[in-house]
């Protein structure tokens, strides 16, 4: 509904050397998609869940749309990040996390970075607990196993899965505390230790 808004904004920031990048559910007309990501230096969408019914009874969206932006997204180039709050009993059953890590890596493929956040109860949601850590890290594990190559943890700051691992030789290239990095081994875009590339907006 701010297409022209976002439009405007990212056309004005290039002119000033900002590089722009949106947040987004990623429930947008593809046509309208299409036309904004060219302007746009990254994009970050929020995949509610990998189940439709989810998105009908919790969100009132549907889960499809959702994939092909991922899709077109990642066809035109721009950087992408995908999120996931695991909301328990909603979102993190092993199977649901299974299928969503191995659609990633089919579609989107190996290097996209995907991250799953820990729940806090508020809003409408209060009646469930915080997400536990282990459920966390189980998804963690899910996604590495599927072949994902930059699989991190949100909202548990001081867990080692906030940090960028070279998939190359397993050194901590970006180490972060929850939105602070502390430590930076990259060189050129590159893991210092083994030269392996490591894709990001580095400039």
């Amino acid at each position: 509904m701010f297409w022209e808004y976002v439009r405007d904004v990212a056309i004005a920031a290039n002119a000033a050397g900002i590089r722009p990048t949106v947040v987004s559910n990623g429930f947008i007309q593809e046509q309208a998609l299409r036309d904004v990501l060219p302007l746009l230096a990254a994009v970050k969408i929020d995949l509610k869940s990998f189940s439709d019914r989810f998105y009908r009874e919790q969100v009132r969206g549907r889960l499809e749309p959702v994939l092909k932006s991922l899709e077109v997204v990642r066809e035109a180039g721009v950087w992408l990040e995908i999120v996931v709050l695991l909301v328990p009993t909603l979102n993190d059953s092993e199977s649901e996390l299974r299928e969503l890590t191995r659609w990633v890596r089919t579609k989107l493929g190996p290097d996209v970075p995907l991250h799953f956040t820990r729940f806090h109860p508020t809003y409408r949601l209060t009646d469930l607990p915080p997400t536990p850590v282990a459920t966390l890290e189980r998804a963690w594990e899910i996604g590495r196993a599927a072949g994902l190559n930059f699989v991190y943890l949100g909202n548990v700051p001081g867990h080692p899965g906030e940090s960028t691992v070279c998939p190359g030789c397993g050194e901590v290239v970006i180490r972060r505390i929850g939105f602070r990095v502390v430590a930076n081994a990259l060189r050129a875009g590159a893991c210092a230790a083994c030269g392996r590339a490591i894709p990001g907006v580095w400039t």
